[in-house]
């Protein structure tokens, strides 16, 4: 999946004042591309994060994804986007509280109508894959703060998405989970291609990624 944003704006009003949270950014990111986007807290990186992952829209400007301009886009066929090509990863891993592990990540699955023997038998191996195949019944308040995420990131692998989007994947773990949190990103890039694109302090994701861009005030610069 190729995504490329064309002078993206993207204001807010905040009384009498008109705050631009993205203004006129120009992005793109190319198939199995590792990006980190880099910036102080209210820089903008979360609401371009929203706008690139088809959850909100822009007040001017264009998203395109393969080419395709997404504000031409029904709202169906760009949740049905979000569901079939890309993943999403939370900084406070947004798992629902009432279900398990493998409830959990069969979710996205269901979404789509995939059978119910697919759904567990793909949560199954997914949890596997991120270290937890000892944790499949347990709910989120029975898990470690880093067991959490990475039952985020095998829910966001579920529909085998082209694109991980990724909002300070890191931001609640401590150094030792994070860096395999980090390093689970690194290999799903490297072995499968998938795109990921991670909002981030994190100097250590920063050093994994192959393209880096900093974000200030809502504008984006290239890092060379």
């Amino acid at each position: 999946m190729n995504i490329k944003t064309l002078d993206l704006t993207k204001l807010y009003h905040v009384g009498a004042s008109e705050i631009a949270a993205i203004d006129r950014v120009n992005f793109e990111v190319n198939a199995g591309e590792f990006v980190a986007i880099v910036g102080p807290s209210g820089s903008g990186k979360s609401t371009l994060l929203n706008l690139i992952g088809l959850n909100d829209y822009p007040t001017s400007g264009r998203i395109l994804i393969d080419d395709l301009d997404a504000s031409t886009l029904s709202s169906r066929k760009r949740r049905r986007i979000r569901l079939l090509r890309m993943g999403f990863i939370f900084q406070s891993f947004n798992l629902l509280p009432t279900l398990n592990s493998l409830e959990n990540v069969e979710l996205p699955m269901s979404l789509l109508g995939k059978s119910r023997e697919e759904q567990r038998q793909n949560a199954l191996k997914l949890l596997e894959r991120v270290g937890l195949s000892h944790r499949l019944f347990h709910r989120p308040k029975q898990m470690s703060i880093g067991e959490m995420q990475r039952v985020g990131i095998a829910r966001a692998l579920a529909n085998n998405p082209e694109v991980l989007i990724a909002d300070e994947p890191t931001g609640e773990l401590d150094s030792k989970t994070a860096k395999e949190i980090i390093a689970l990103l690194s290999e799903i890039n490297e072995s499968e291609k998938t795109t990921i694109i991670v909002a981030t302090h994190d100097e250590k994701i920063v050093e994994v990624a192959n393209t880096l861009y900093f974000i200030h005030d809502g504008k984006l610069k290239l890092e060379s």
